[in-house]
């Protein structure tokens, strides 16, 4: 699947949400109206796009941004990233600290509530893919189908950049000024 092809399910998904109708339902229906190999396709893209902001930067600001950050909700925030669409991905990507002028972000740093983290995201694929088959086990069995057909499928391991310390305030205002400067005290003089 093509990136652009992969964006537009994004999208389409996003405008049939609403009143009632969040995300995550709407791209397992876009996902749900498509064949078996669509999916498989969406999510080896879904992955790569994943894996490219798997690093300490992004982590960082997702740390930030929920007020701590596990493994495995540095997982449901990339996924998080990616339901937000291609530009906000796209500029995330490119520097971590303008999610900082998300409306989102802006909102829920006073509270500290918990956004932009989205787990089921992360399973789209395999809750299509069961509406199709009826059978959720189909989609495991499917996806080491489609990986074990795809030559170099094995996925590099992504250089996650330079390591720093997230509960350094004064390292956290000089890599993510904006996003420290939402979610942190002031960095003393």
């Amino acid at each position: 699947m093509e990136t652009d092809e992969f964006w537009n399910i994004i999208e389409t998904a996003r405008s049939h949400t609403g009143e009632g109708r969040v995300f995550d339902e709407a791209l397992v229906d876009v996902l749900a109206d498509r064949c078996k190999q669509d999916i498989m396709e969406y999510q080896e893209c879904f992955d790569e796009l994943h894996g490219a902001i798997g690093r300490w930067d992004v982590w960082a600001a997702a740390y930030l941004i929920g007020g701590g950050c596990s493994d495995d909700s540095f997982m449901d925030f990339r996924a998080g990233l990616i339901a937000l669409g291609r530009q906000w991905y796209e500029r995330a990507a490119a520097a971590p600290d303008r999610l900082a002028e998300h409306p989102m972000v802006i909102t829920a740093a006073p509270n500290g509530d918990y956004v932009l983290f989205y787990e089921t995201v992360n399973y789209a694929s395999a809750y299509a893919f069961k509406q199709i088959t009826g059978d959720e086990e189909d989609f495991c069995e499917a996806w080491d189908q489609h990986c074990a057909a795809r030559p170099g499928s094995e996925r590099d391991s992504v250089d996650m950049g330079e390591d720093f310390d997230f509960d350094d305030p004064e390292e956290m205002h000089r890599r993510l000024p904006r996003l420290a400067a939402l979610y942190l005290r002031p960095a003393k003089a």
